[in-house]
């Protein structure tokens, strides 16, 4: 080894500590809150603020709120070393609790709740199984949540049948209207929007061409315009003496304007599989029908899960829309309630939109999570 020289330590390095792991609480704040000094700081003044905002949201909703009372004068109690002015209190449950009836199901006869209530019962028992991928008889649930139980709401809620008393639609309100334009927009928007979806993207001049002009006019004007047309200007259209349901129309202006939306969200599934899909239908020899039911609508509707998910929570909070013709949704309701003589206070409107802001964000976060669960789960790269 002549020009060459040879070292060899003799003492070993000192050992260092083990770096922090992320995946604990000190090593994730630490690369993601206090990685530099200007994020230290950034962290810092932001949690000052939501610690502030969080005591004063507590505050006015749990520490200073009044549950009982039976008018405004329980929610009118001298606020003593609260964040809330001086002569009244927090958020106003009690104003809540007096109208939760009507805020649930409207101005429905109170003697006959039980039909609503049973209705409701069994919407969750057959709800819960559909969305369960491993729940067992999918089709026999299916059939039950989409076609016999639609009928039997009818029959019951309505009435007029079976020795029930008949109650106008015009008596119906609150989260159960919601529930129920929300319900049926999403079952008849999603085939519908398949359809217009398909006709759109067919070699057919005149079913194309046709697609196209009712997704660009319905996608061209607002949802009140819609629900205005459907309420004043389509009994025009009628013979004298003919009369469609109000809360019907209602039903159909919201179909038809989630369809459009639902058409585009699936084209842009449809566009986005590859050309060599078609043509693997097509060397199997599978027909028109079939190539789309098997092959190529499967993929289509799940690349594009997270779209028809956010079509379905923006026609849900949209429902409040349905007061340009007199009916009243959750929103609608709660609106109603502030002009009540007996809790008339400055907290009382405040109040009612924080419950009714609730109840719209609790649907659609339970939405927008369905959403993720089926995205891993039809993620077939996804290793579970």
């Amino acid at each position: 080894m002549d020009g060459q020289i040879a070292f060899v330590r003799q003492n070993l390095i000192a050992a260092e500590e083990a770096p922090l792991s992320d995946k604990t609480v000190r090593g994730w704040a630490r690369h993601n809150l206090f990685a530099t000094p200007k994020d230290s700081i950034l962290s810092v003044v932001v949690a000052v603020v939501v610690v502030w905002f969080l005591v004063s949201v507590v505050d006015f909703l749990f520490i200073n709120a009044v549950w009982i009372g039976h008018d405004r004068t329980a929610c009118a109690t001298i606020n003593q070393g609260g964040t809330q002015p001086d002569g009244w209190s927090g958020a106003c449950w009690a104003y809540v609790g007096d109208w939760f009836t009507q805020f649930m199901v409207g101005s429905y006869p109170r003697d006959q709740l039980w039909r609503p209530i049973l209705i409701a019962v069994l919407f969750v028992g057959l709800l819960v199984p559909f969305l369960m991928p491993s729940a067992p008889r999918k089709g026999l649930n299916a059939l039950l949540l989409l076609v016999a139980l639609p009928i039997l709401a009818v029959i019951l809620l309505l009435g007029g049948w079976f020795g029930l008393s008949h109650v106008e639609t015009s008596s119906w309100g609150g989260l159960m209207v919601t529930l129920i334009l929300s319900f049926v927009g999403i079952v008849v928007s999603l085939p519908f929007g398949i359809v217009l979806a398909l006709g759109r993207r067919s070699n057919m001049p005149i079913l194309k061409a046709a697609c196209i002009g009712f997704i660009e006019l319905v996608r061209g004007v607002p949802l009140i315009t819609v629900l205005f047309m459907a309420s004043v200007l389509l009994p025009l259209f009628l013979s004298p003496g003919t009369n469609i349901d109000k809360f019907l129309r209602a039903l159909v202006g919201v179909s038809i304007f989630a369809s459009a939306y639902m058409a585009e969200v699936i084209r842009g599934g449809l566009q986005a599989i590859p050309k060599g899909q078609y043509e693997g239908a097509d060397s199997l020899g599978l027909n028109y029908f079939q190539k789309m039911t098997f092959i190529i609508m499967p993929q289509a509707i799940k690349l594009v899960i997270p779209g028809i998910v956010n079509t379905f929570i923006g026609m849900f909070k949209d429902t409040s829309l349905v007061s340009i013709i007199n009916m009243y949704d959750l929103l609608g309701i709660v609106k109603a309630s502030f002009g009540d003589a007996r809790w008339l206070t400055p907290v009382t409107p405040l109040t009612g939109l924080i419950f009714a802001g609730f109840v719209f964000w609790l649907f659609c976060f339970g939405m927008s999570r369905y959403s993720g669960f089926m995205e891993r789960h039809l993620d077939t790269g996804h290793k579970r």
